[in-house]
């Protein structure tokens, strides 16, 4: 079942944003692009604090489109904000009190999972950043949504304190089987938490799909901005070397990380930094790199007057690379191409 159907326009100013998209009904949808590429705007259209032009539609449900308009309160979406947004009168039992009273849910269940006992007494102005975004998220929870929305909750947080928050966010994204739209300009929080990317570029859609897709594909490479892009790789823990190195499986091979990453056959995503990839016409010898795959150029853009991006493939998964045009002149990087990827640095996909 689709979850989110959007085909909207809408305009502000000089701004316009025109999406046409199928979101999925499960997972995490990170929506990702440059500052000005329309992101807080898409989720606000979709909460309904705004109206577009167009039609947009929940499951079954349409909550707008010409002469219908669904209000926010009937929408069942829930709301993170950058920040938190908790109300100063009450303390964190209260807060949570709110939202249980209005949708019949029980307290207890999401106090115990997000680890919030020792703060409900306290008042809200006493928090740290990143006990009152968990409080946050608590309240959204208890208001039983069908979609949660997310608005770059953990950008006004010191790296300890977003430490904190992800594993949540991505206990949530597991558990609850409901869709997560997730705004971010962050590669390091996509790259670890989304199930699904939509990449925005001032105000369209650059790319759309499954997140390993979109960071391989180089359609979207305009809308990592300022940030270094990357490939994400699903692996499985296969085991430790004798010298201690962990193996993990993809469908391109075998993958080497100098450090143990998880039990037997867990599931895994690493980030290769497009920088960190070389290539090589032929296997290449007398190397420190742990990691050296044999690959078939799938395509080659352009990002820049000395800058391509060659996007591998390895047997189904795609790792982008990013040389120069004269490596891609000199080694006759074409698709179709035989080579071999050099990982120099290879991270498990964490902020």
């Amino acid at each position: 079942m689709t979850g989110l159907d959007l085909d909207i326009r809408h305009s502000r100013g000089d701004f316009s944003l025109a999406v046409q998209a199928a979101l999925p009904a499960s997972g995490l949808t990170a929506v990702f692009g440059p500052s000005g590429a329309g992101k807080s705007t898409l989720l606000r259209l979709v909460a309904g604090f705004e109206r577009a032009e167009g039609r947009i539609a929940f499951g079954d449900q349409v909550w707008s489109d010409q002469g219908h308009f669904v209000p926010p309160h009937r929408r069942r979406v829930a709301t993170v904000f950058q920040e938190p947004r908790l109300f100063a009168h009450l303390d964190v039992r209260g807060n949570l009190s709110y939202a249980a009273r209005r949708s019949g849910a029980e307290i207890a269940p999401v106090v115990r999972d997000l680890g919030l006992e020792p703060l409900l007494p306290r008042r809200t102005g006493g928090l740290s950043g990143g006990e009152a975004q968990r409080v946050a998220l608590a309240r959204a929870l208890l208001t039983r949504p069908r979609l949660i929305l997310m608005d770059e909750p953990l950008s006004a947080l010191d790296q300890a304190r977003r430490a904190e928050i992800l594993p949540l966010v991505e206990g949530l994204r597991d558990r609850l089987g409901l869709p997560i739209l997730y705004v971010s300009h962050s590669v390091g929080e996509v790259a670890r938490l989304a199930t699904h990317v939509l990449a925005m570029v001032q105000g369209h859609v650059a790319s759309l799909g499954p997140a390993e897709d979109v960071f391989a594909n180089s359609a979207a490479a305009v809308a990592f901005g300022g940030e270094e892009p990357g490939s994400l790789i699903a692996a499985r823990v296969i085991g430790m070397t004798d010298d201690g190195l962990c193996r993990l499986g993809f469908a391109g091979g075998e993958i080497l990380l100098p450090e143990p990453v998880g039990p037997k056959d867990a599931k895994v995503r690493v980030f290769v930094r497009a920088r960190d990839v070389m290539i090589a016409a032929a296997r290449p010898e007398g190397l420190s790199a742990l990691n050296i795959l044999p690959a078939v150029v799938h395509a080659v853009g352009q990002v820049n007057a000395a800058s391509s991006d060659v996007i591998l493939d390895m047997n189904g998964s795609r790792v982008r690379a990013r040389v120069t045009h004269r490596s891609v002149r000199n080694l006759e990087l074409s698709p179709g191409r035989a080579c071999h990827a050099i990982l120099k640095s290879v991270a498990l996909a964490r902020d």
